[in-house]
């Protein structure tokens, strides 16, 4: 049995196919969704999806949003979400590095809050990239 996986932005369809499993970053944790999980709706925080597809273990860095799950099905929309495979190492450990300097200028209340949330979307993939070689056992 398997699950159908919806991930929208608000600009493209990211995923639209059948997994066989999914681990979700909420703002409460991590679950995990098998076939048959129970209904819910739920908010989606800044972090991984996992995605178990015919016996391999896939990655995407989600960028906030919600979810709601039943009847086999999970529709996830978030701000932004982008393929573990598709992140540029180099480009995300770059801007990575951007995001912590930017944090560290930041002054007043607005602005660090503001960059906090980049250092977070930013570290998200790379620990997007860096989970998917964790999941394959290679190493970067």
């Amino acid at each position: 049995m398997t699950l159908n996986l919806c991930v929208l932005t608000p600009n493209r369809t990211v995923w639209n196919s059948k997994v066989n499993e999914i681990i979700l970053s909420t703002n409460s944790g991590q679950i995990g969704v098998l076939p048959n999980h129970a209904s819910v709706a739920t908010a989606v925080d800044i972090g991984i999806l996992k995605i178990r597809l015919d016996g391999q273990w896939l990655t995407m860095a989600l960028m906030g949003g919600f979810a709601r799950i039943g009847n086999n099905e999970i529709t996830v929309l978030v701000n932004d979400a982008e393929k573990g495979s598709d992140i540029d190492s180099q480009e995300a450990r770059q801007t990575l590095e951007i995001a912590e300097a930017n944090l560290r200028k930041a002054e007043g209340k607005r602005q660090k809050i503001e960059a906090n949330l980049a250092l977070r979307r930013a570290r998200t993939r790379v620990e997007t990239i860096s989970e998917i070689s964790e999941l394959l056992g290679v190493s970067e």
